[in-house]
C-alpha cells in the first residue's frame, strides 16, 4: 500500500471510533419504551421519615424519574447518573436546576451518559416536590 492509502486508512478508522465511541453514552428514549436497567451507581441511605412534600416528591420521582435515575437518585450505571451525589448538592445545582433539566432537557457535561432529554407531563409544582425529596435523600446522606 502506498502512504496516502495507509493515512486514509487510518483516518477513517479513527472516525469511525470516534463516532462509535460518541454514541456509547445516549440517554434512553423513556417515552418510547426503550429503558434500560443497569445497576445503582451508590448506595444511597433512604431516611425513616420524610415530609409530607417529599412523600409526594418520591411518589412523583418514582413515576417520572426513577426509570433513568433509579430506585431513591441512586443512579443506572450505563443509564443515567445518581442524583444522590455532591455534584448535585444545593451549591452547585439549586433547585432551578432541576426545574430547567425537567422542563428543557439538559446537554451532558458531568457525566457520559449523553444528553438527557425533556421529561413530559410534569409541572413546575411536580418538580418542586421531587426536589424536596431528593434534597432529602442527599440530607441523609451527607450532601448538603
Amino acid at each position: 500500500m502506498g502512504r496516502y492509502t495507509l493515512i486514509a486508512v487510518a483516518l477513517t478508522a479513527l472516525l469511525g471510533l470516534g463516532f462509535w465511541w460518541s454514541g456509547q453514552g445516549d440517554v434512553p428514549d423513556v417515552a418510547a419504551g426503550t429503558e434500560r436497567i443497569g445497576p445503582a451507581m451508590v448506595d444511597v441511605a433512604v431516611p425513616k421519615t420524610l415530609s409530607a412534600n417529599a412523600e409526594i416528591g418520591k411518589m412523583a420521582f418514582e413515576a417520572k424519574c426513577a426509570a433513568c435515575h433509579g430506585a431513591n437518585a441512586a443512579g443506572q450505571d450505563g443509564v443515567a447518573p445518581p442524583l444522590v451525589h455532591k455534584i448535585y448538592e444545593p451549591s452547585h445545582h439549586g433547585d432551578a436546576a432541576f426545574l430547567l433539566a425537567a422542563k428543557n432537557g439538559v446537554r451532558a457535561h458531568h457525566w457520559r451518559f449523553g444528553n438527557m432529554p425533556p421529561v413530559e407531563g410534569v409541572t413546575d409544582g411536580d418538580v418542586k416536590m421531587i426536589v424536596a425529596y431528593v434534597r432529602e435523600l442527599q440530607r441523609a446522606n451527607g450532601i448538603n
